[in-house]
Parts: structure tokens; sequence; C-alpha cells
């Protein structure tokens, strides 16, 4: 209903959208997905991977099939996806991956797990930065840090801590990330890759 909202939106600014759903721990749908995006637009100049989920849990109480649903999705999500569309990408193109803080810092316990997956998701994107260098292709992490949504509100106790490790006193916006997405897909970020960019309003500094 959302993505539907979504499109129906987009469509009226003039935009040629499509939408289509997808289960990132399956590599078979991601790229299906990959080639009805191509097939619908015409072909693909920028790849943006922000599909991923948690779940927290001290590591000797942590469930199985949750580990294997967060490598799934946060590691072989975005494996899949810059595997399905890199055919399809030619010299200027970006390839833009959602990762988090937490790969460089762990303020709380439980993340472990999750820690790690985004710790591979920096790894990979700079080593792929060396790999598609040569085609003219960057590849760019962006990590976000205390965001206000629906699911990480910026109220509550919780939530006073997170404001007070900040170096700027308070939560960021979504709009915050998509900035620094929609830089990174622009021609004038032509000479960066290789990067973890990280939006999190001094929770690192």
């Amino acid at each position: 209903v959302e993505a539907d909202k979504l499109v129906a939106e987009l469509t009226a600014d003039g935009a040629k959208v499509v939408a289509i759903q997808a289960d990132s721990a399956d590599p078979a749908q991601v790229a299906n997905a990959v080639e009805e995006t191509v097939k619908a637009l015409g072909g693909l100049d920028v790849l943006v991977n922000n599909a991923g989920t948690a779940y927290m849990a001290p590591i000797d109480e942590f469930p199985q099939d949750q580990f294997d649903r967060l490598v799934a999705i946060n590691i072989g999500g975005v494996y899949s996806a810059i595997r399905s569309a890199v055919a399809h990408l030619g010299e200027g193109s970006r390839i833009i991956n959602i990762g988090s803080i937490n790969a460089d810092r762990v303020p709380t316990g439980g993340t472990a797990v999750y820690a790690m997956t985004k710790g591979a998701v920096s790894s990979l994107t700079r080593a792929l930065a060396r790999d598609l260098g040569p085609r003219g292709i960057t590849v760019n992490n962006v990590q976000p840090g205390p965001i206000a949504t629906d699911l990480n509100p910026d109220e509550g106790e919780f939530a006073a801590v997170v404001r007070e490790t900040t170096a700027l006193g308070r939560y960021g916006h979504t709009r915050d990330i998509a900035a620094v997405v929609s830089f990174l897909a622009g021609p004038e970020s032509g000479y960066v890759t290789g990067a973890n960019w990280n939006v999190d309003g001094g929770f690192t500094a």
C-alpha cells in the first residue's frame, strides 16, 4: 500500500517509477527484481541497497534462526543485489550501500551480530570500489547514526540517553540520509569511492 502510494506521488510529479516486491534474503527474488527494474526503466545507473533488519541479544542467547536471517538480509541481500545489478551498470554508475555506524562503534550490548553484518558491508564497499573502479563505477557506504523513524523514535528514556551521546544533541531525520545519498548518486561525487559516510550528528566523534 505504501509503495503504491509513493509510486502514485512520484508519477504525478512526472517520474517514471516501478514498484517490485522481493525478499532480500532470496537471491533469486533479488535477481528477478533487478531484471524487472531494468526491463521497466530501460537500464540502471544507480543501485541503493537500503534493505536491512536487526535483532539484539547476548551472543550466548542469540537464536540461530535470527543469526541466519541477519546474515541473509544484511550481507546476502547486499551481495545479491550488487551481483545482479553490476552487469547493467556502466561508466559513471553508482552503488550506494546503507550500513550503520555500528560497524565502527557499538555503544550498547547485544549488538554483536548486527554490528558484524554492518562491518561486512563496510568491507565489501571498500573492496568493490577497487574491483569496479576500472569500470568507472563508484561504490560508497552511508552509515546512519540515530535517525528518528517510527521504529526508532526520538522521544522517551532511551532516546534521551542517545541524544546525550551525539555531538549535536539530537536525532537526525531521514532527509539527512537522503541528502547524502543524493550527493553520492550525482555527478559531483564522481571522484568519491570506497568511502564510509557517517551521518550521525557526531555520534562517533
